[in-house]
């Protein structure tokens, strides 16, 4: 198959793994407002119901927990690099 060979080289493969884990962020992010977010309403039931002033589970939604753990951590993405290229010394 001289066709897929010329578009399956092996410098396309770190551009495919970006874009697969764009996509699996994109979905995962999808998932989890259909599923927890307490203003999507997707069965019938729940929609009937107007709304609602339930501010424990939109506390419970917002405060997840990667922004809980990320709270305690240094706000840098590599602070080692960043030491090494700031300080002085």
């Amino acid at each position: 198959m001289p066709t897929a060979n010329r578009w399956l080289k092996p410098e396309v493969y770190p551009l495919f793994a970006t874009v697969g884990v764009a996509v699996g962020i994109c979905g995962m992010q999808l998932v989890r407002n259909i599923t927890t977010n307490p203003e999507v309403r997707v069965t019938k039931e729940r929609r009937a119901a107007g709304v609602l002033d339930n501010f424990e589970e939109g506390e419970k939604y917002a405060e997840h927990g990667l922004r809980k753990f990320l709270r305690t951590r240094p706000p840098q993405i590599m602070p080692s690099i960043n030491k090494f290229f700031s300080d002085p010394n």
